[in-house]
Formats: C-alpha cells, structure tokens, sequence
C-alpha cells in the first residue's frame, strides 16, 4: 500500500477516535450520579418540582439524581455552590424568579447570575394570587381597587418576607393599579393569612398553591390571579390584567442551569431530557396538583427570561425604595 496511503488512514484513524472521546467527555458519566442543588427545604412546591422532574429525566437517562437542599439567603448559598462547580453537566441548580429578584435586592453578590450559569431549560410556572378573607367585604379586585382609589393610604396588602416574589408583586400591583396602599411584610405564609382572616389586613397576595385549600374550603377567597391567564386550578377568577390592569402579568417559575462554560452538548442532552421529562403525562399530573403548569423552553428562551426578570424586579426593588442587603 502506498505509504502516503497508510498515513491518510492512520491520520483518520486518530482524528475519529479523538473525535470519539471528545463525544464521550461532552456527557455527563454514566457512573457518576448528576448533584441537582435546590435553594429551598425539602417538601416545598419548587423541591417537589424539580424532584418530580429529576426522577423521570433518571429513569431516562439511566443515572440516578441526587437533590441537595441548601436553603437560606435567597438562593445565594445554592447558587454558588453550581457557580463554582466544575463545569461537566454533574452539577445543576434548580433557579428561580428569585435569582433575578437577588440581583436588585444585594448589593454584592459571589457570582454573576447571567454570565456563571448556562441556563438549560424552565420547568415550570406557577401562580400567585390576590386574596381575601372570605368574610371580606371585598368580593372583587374591582371593589378593592375602586376603595383603594377612594381612600388613599388606608388599605393595607400582606405579604410574606421583603424582597420576595410575593412582596415585590404587591409593590407592582400598587404601581401598576395607581393605588395607593401599605404593603405589610410577615415573617411567613401562617402569619400572613392569620392576619387576614383576623381583618388585620385588607388582602393578601401569596403563592397560589400553599393557599390552595384554604380557598376551596372557603376560609379564604381569591379574587384574581396575577399570571398572563387565568389559572387552571382557578377557572372561575380573573386575573389582574381583567380587573383593571392591562398587561399586568406575574408568575414564579423555576428552572434548571449548570455552570458556565459547561459543554453545548451536554446542555444539549440535558435540555433533551428535560422536556421529554415534562411532556409525559404524569408529570404533567404531578405537577398540577402542586399548582404548577409544566412548561420547558430552549436554553436561549430561559436565558431571555431571566434578563427581563432581573430587569423587571429591580426595578421594582428601585421604586419601592427597599435598601439592598
């Protein structure tokens, strides 16, 4: 065989199997189970999200998921741990409206929340309310918005902690409605609706899942839906946008991302996996009992996404005057 023959194979040869192993290291290792990082304790709705999600993308995929809750600072704690992980597709941060939120609401954060991740694909929305106590003489988002017009200065919204989702969405309502209203932080969903049902506050604007039973058990009653739409679980009640503000929309989601500089395939095969994930039936089910519509998208929308979030929420953190932390 001609010598220059001989060579142009070997050369082949190489350049395949090099371009083999490449394809191998671009995967995450089979034998090496993927860390799935959750900012929030275990038995939430997003810990239950992204364990719903993560069981089916294992028994797919053929490699099992670990969940590491590591919750407290607003995410920050779990957030970096994936920033600083190595960058092989063996590491994944569940992220949330609260990573966008967190860029407005500390002054200095240890990672960069659009450069130190690629996203990888959303799991999921899911809605927060306007409620009130079902004994309320506000039966409607019209009625209290209409008194609240009124009656400057005297209605008064809770909400759980500062700079949270449901917080910084009742400062948006205010800004949105032209009402002027006290927002009322509490240290939790309990102390919350024990405010309301004892009249201490006018309504409340809260997670619509974790408030779910108390609404259909009449304790409580939700008057509209901050979403784009109206919300499955709540057929019958408006949303914000029909009582009065147009273009008013506001939903928590969650979703995955990995580290930067993680490989395009593996982001590619984990995007995959994903949303073959939240198309089967089940989880699809799984994740309306927990008050959240399954919803995937590609690594490019999630990043669009969390740019208009981040945009969004800080610069509502700006107008409400909330100091950063």
């Amino acid at each position: 065989m001609n010598i220059f023959l001989r060579i142009a194979r070997h050369s082949a040869l190489v350049v395949a199997a090099i371009s083999i192993g490449a394809m191998a290291n671009a995967q995450p290792s089979s034998t090496k189970p993927i860390r799935l990082v959750v900012p929030f304790g275990a038995g939430g709705v997003a810990d239950l999200t992204a364990r719903s999600v993560a069981q089916k993308m294992s028994q797919s995929m053929g490699q099992s998921i670990i969940v590491d809750n590591k919750p407290g600072a607003g995410g920050v704690v779990a957030s970096d741990t994936v920033a600083k992980a190595p960058p092989d597709g063996l590491t994944v941060l569940l992220m949330s409206n609260a990573n966008a939120v967190s860029v407005g609401l500390f002054k200095q954060l240890p990672f960069d929340t659009v450069k130190d991740f690629a996203p990888v694909s959303t799991l999921g929305y899911f809605d927060l309310a306007v409620v009130t106590a079902a004994d309320s003489k506000f039966k409607t988002m019209q009625e209290l918005l209409t008194y609240a017009k009124a009656h400057p200065g005297t209605v008064n919204i809770g909400t759980i902690n500062v700079g949270s989702t449901q917080h910084l969405a009742a400062e948006l309502l205010k800004r949105s409605t032209g009402i002027d209203a006290q927002v009322i932080p509490f240290n939790g969903s309990p102390a919350l609706i024990t405010a309301l049902r004892g009249g201490q506050i006018d309504a409340g604007v809260e997670i619509l899942a974790p408030i779910l039973g108390q609404i259909s058990g009449k304790s409580l009653r939700a008057i509209a839906v901050m979403g784009a739409k109206r919300s499955f679980a709540l057929p019958e009640t408006p949303t914000v946008a029909e009582s009065g503000a147009p273009n008013f929309k506001v939903a928590s989601w969650n979703a995955f991302a990995v580290p930067a500089k993680t490989p395009p395939e593996i982001v590619a095969r984990l995007n995959k996996e994903v949303n073959a994930a939240l198309a089967a039936p089940e989880i699809k089910e799984r994740l309306r009992q927990l008050g959240v519509e399954a919803q995937g998208s590609t690594p490019q929308q999630q990043a669009e996404l969390l740019r208009d979030e981040i945009q969004r929420w800080s610069e509502v953190i700006r107008l409400a005057g909330i100091p950063k932390q």
